[in-house]
């Protein structure tokens, strides 16, 4: 696997769009920010074209900065505004939850421009096959990361976690050398990957085992050491290694089960995002994370049955929900 090193020198000329205004579209916002960039939001959300964010770091530093926001809607007072701003975007970070996707994008589809390039950032795996197939001359990135993020307000986020982030290319046109040492500089602990797919499915696996289990169960990520969880969590391995394999990507399941476990040991105290979601009466991504493997395990005739049950059990979890 080779990984690219970043030799960024920062420019107030770079136009890079976030879509989507969670926690990590705005840690993105203030690490950009640093590096001299010009980032800017597109959100569904108002007419507000100017918003206060606020960052307060892991050492409890608190910082300000004033973002420009834009709204691809069309009755929004900054729909013909995000129109100009997007003409010398160079890249778009995508940072809404996984099954937002395909809307959010096509929201903005024919106002990327043609030299453009969207770099895809959520949990689990899926969108990018959809999204590779309506790009015509752009070209698209993946990427994960584990640095950790909390709203503390809508324009407020706690900076929980330094992790580390792998970026690649999925499709098109490769990212320029330039803009990919921007995003490096710019993300802390941050790696160019090729190729990155067998590290998205080895991020894959990790929210595959945690994140229905804690939600079915209600439990802090910790509570998954306890042995009585081992058989199950082997099964969805072994499960994700067998379809890994027939999409031509070759993992280790007793190197993936103890780095399971490993994350398991080190986020004990922490709540899965699932968990959070259905505490929350939200919808969850298991589409693109136990489902992801369902559906690449049915393109092969394979059956993923523990999978395909944890799927199933937190789908039926969501429908309970109070309308």
């Amino acid at each position: 696997m080779s990984t690219h090193k970043s030799r960024f020198t920062s420019t107030s000329d770079t136009k890079v769009g976030i879509l989507g205004a969670g926690a990590i579209g705005q840690l993105l916002f203030h690490q950009l920010t640093a590096t001299g960039c010009a980032p800017y939001f597109i959100t569904r959300g108002g007419n507000t074209r100017q918003q206060t964010l606020t960052l307060t770091s892991i050492e409890n530093n608190t910082s300000n900065l004033s973002a420009e926001l834009f709204s691809p809607v069309s009755q929004s007072d900054t729909h013909d505004a995000l129109a100009q701003v997007m003409r010398d975007t160079q890249v778009i970070i995508v940072c809404v939850k996984a099954y937002q996707v395909n809307e959010a994008i096509n929201s903005i589809l024919t106002r990327i421009p043609k030299d453009c390039h969207l770099l895809l950032l959520h949990n689990g795996m899926g969108p990018h096959l959809q999204i590779e197939k309506q790009l015509s001359t752009q070209g698209l990135s993946v990427g994960t990361t584990s640095q950790g993020a909390l709203k503390l307000a809508t324009w407020h986020i706690q900076q929980t976690g330094c992790g580390s982030s792998q970026l690649g290319h999925a499709s098109g046109p490769q990212l320029p050398n330039r803009l990919k040492d921007l995003l490096l500089s710019a993300i802390p602990q941050s790696q160019w990957c090729e190729p990155v797919l067998p590290l998205l499915w080895q991020k894959l696996a990790i929210n595959a085992a945690i994140n229905p289990l804690t939600a079915i169960e209600q439990c802090r990520n910790g509570a998954l050491a306890d042995i009585r969880y081992r058989p199950i969590i082997e099964m969805i391995i072994s499960e994700l290694v067998e379809v890994a394999k027939l999409e031509g990507v070759e993992l280790d399941k007793l190197v993936l089960t103890n780095r399971v476990y490993e994350v398991i040991k080190l986020t004990a105290n922490n709540f899965s995002s699932m968990h959070q979601d259905v505490a929350n009466k939200r919808q969850t991504e298991v589409g693109s994370i136990n489902g992801y493997i369902v559906a690449r395990a049915r393109v092969h005739h394979l059956n993923c049955k523990t999978n395909e049950d944890l799927y199933n059990q937190i789908t039926k979890i969501e429908s309970q929900y109070p309308i």
